[in-house]
């Protein structure tokens, strides 16, 4: 006597709930050991990725100490020129031009015997200097590819460890990140129509494009905008910047996620039309407000100098236009079966999978 097929095919391809947790932990189990697998291999460039990551606020570094040396060579001109000395016609070019040389003065107090003991000359009489008054001031410049002001610092002995070890987390995490999204993604397509798993590979990669893209917005654009900001602030108020490596790993990493999340605004907008929230005509009317409520998050997701809030702001009113693009033309999937007592063969193309 043939075996009492079940009434629904649904059931058939249900999952016990400890079977569940058991797929939950495997899947899990898979992405810890792809995490740490990618942790390893990012403990063999921890020190380039460290090394690289330091590129912008150097070069941020190298142009504030550019234009601080310009000020001074400008002022050492001119201060000859006040007491009679032979200088350049054009003062300012010839500032510029030794700035462009990487020529950074400083003034040095030294002992006027000792100098002329260097240079093969007379010593002065009388005792050896022992007071300001007898020094003399002898002007040198440093080659500002050696100013040592251009390197970060430490504050502690354990912090550049701590820092490297940071480093290799987030190359493993980077590494490791398309194997965990597929064990992940694996544990949770066994329980989705096909209808739905088609949405997944479409959002997917829209999503982690637009992510990565506003990512490599802040990291390669924007941050310079930042940098140049806050050390213009610094030299207004008469301080020289000595940034902490601790500190400056943090921001990195914190100002591009911060613009990759906020570039997802499409998808949002797509999810709340889908829902039932919002439409397509009310993102229409109300498009001023969304173009404040961009500012607004765009001063508080940026450390609120214009040219940052601008490479965040404008892209994402871009980005709002096309979520109402995304949501008038994305067609709509079909809706999950909903007649339980439909023949088998009219649900069996739908019916979640089963390991």
């Amino acid at each position: 006597m043939p075996a009492d097929t079940p009434a629904d095919p649904l059931d058939a391809s249900k999952m016990s709930f400890a079977a569940h947790l058991e797929e939950l932990r495997l899947a899990l189990f898979k992405s810890i050991a792809a995490l740490l697998l990618g942790t390893l291999i990012g403990l063999l460039f921890g020190w380039s990725v460290v090394d690289y990551i330091q590129t912008p606020i150097r070069n941020s570094l190298e142009t504030f100490y550019r234009g601080q040396a310009e000020e001074q060579n400008l002022a050492l001109l001119q201060a000859k020129q006040a007491a009679g000395e032979a200088v350049p016609d054009d003062l300012t070019a010839a500032a510029e031009v030794m700035a462009d040389e990487g020529l950074v003065p400083e003034v040095l107090l030294v002992d006027p015997r000792e100098l002329a003991q260097l240079l093969g000359q007379a010593e002065p009489e009388g005792p050896p200097a022992t007071t300001r008054e007898q020094l003399r001031r002898l002007r040198v410049f440093r080659p500002l590819e050696s100013d040592p002001r251009l390197s970060l610092i430490s504050l502690s002995g354990q912090e550049p460890f701590f820092v490297y070890v940071k480093a290799s987390l987030v190359v493993g995490a980077m590494i490791s990140s398309p194997f965990v999204f597929f064990f992940i993604w694996e544990f949770v397509a066994a329980g989705l129509y096909k209808h739905e798993r088609k949405y997944i590979y479409i959002f997917l990669p829209i999503s982690l494009g637009l992510f990565f893209s506003g990512a490599a917005l802040a990291f390669f654009v924007a941050l310079a905008y930042v940098l140049d900001f806050l050390f213009w602030f610094n030299g207004q108020m008469g301080i020289n910047p000595m940034p902490n490596i601790s500190d400056w790993m943090t921001f990195v990493l914190i100002l591009p996620l911060g613009f990759g999340v906020s570039f997802q605004l499409p998808l949002v907008m797509l999810f709340l039309e889908r829902v039932g929230i919002f439409t397509v005509e009310t993102y229409l009317e109300k498009w001023r407000i969304a173009v404040l409520v961009i500012s607004i998050i765009s001063m508080f997701l940026t450390p609120a100098d214009p040219g940052s809030m601008l490479l965040m702001g404008i892209p994402l009113v871009f980005l709002y236009f096309g979520g109402i693009g995304l949501c008038k033309y994305m067609p709509r999937g079909g809706a999950v079966p909903a007649d339980r007592d439909a023949p088998p063969t009219d649900r069996q193309e739908d019916l979640p999978e089963q390991d």
